[in-house]
């Protein structure tokens, strides 16, 4: 059975954006299947990491920072969650975005939330470069406007 994948637009620069880039990716797969967060984060550690895909050679992801970010953001899902619906516009659920939206905004949020040696300005413009490789400007938007409501909420705003 062939997994199914989510391949960005564009690929990033630095080893803690690809990073970023794979854990949504990771995220990503994790609620579309089965598998646990050991299995995938084994598997993007002994195969996509830094690897050739299909002929494109990926940058090598800062792991310690890919698996905190999985890790942590799946086990914490319920709490992210609650955070990103929370700045949601009325009427409107998590349920309503689509997969790699949730990926990315969780991803997001939980650095938010746990990584405070991480400025919020930095998280935001990462994310919001995350959304640019899989979306157009209005998606990216959301993202930016989202994590800056989220980053005021948890008292970061302005780190």
């Amino acid at each position: 059975m062939a997994e199914e994948t989510l391949k960005p637009k564009t690929r990033p620069g630095t080893a803690r954006s690809a990073a970023r880039l794979a854990a949504v990716q990771a995220l990503y797969q994790v609620e579309m299947g089965d598998e646990s967060v050991a299995r995938v984060l084994k598997e993007f550690h002994d195969h996509r990491l830094g690897s050739e895909i299909e002929g494109d050679t990926y940058i090598r992801a800062d792991r310690n920072l890919f698996d905190d970010i999985v890790s942590g953001a799946w086990a914490r899902r319920d709490e992210v969650d609650e955070m990103i619906g929370n700045h949601l516009a009325e009427g409107w659920t998590l349920d309503r975005l689509d997969r790699p939206m949730r990926q990315i905004l969780r991803a997001g949020v939980y650095e938010l939330v746990a990584r405070p040696d991480v400025p919020t300005a930095v998280i935001i413009t990462e994310y919001v470069d995350v959304a640019h490789a899989f979306y157009e400007h209005r998606e990216a938007a959301f993202v930016n406007g989202l994590l800056d409501r989220v980053g005021g909420a948890t008292g970061r705003k302005g780190n």
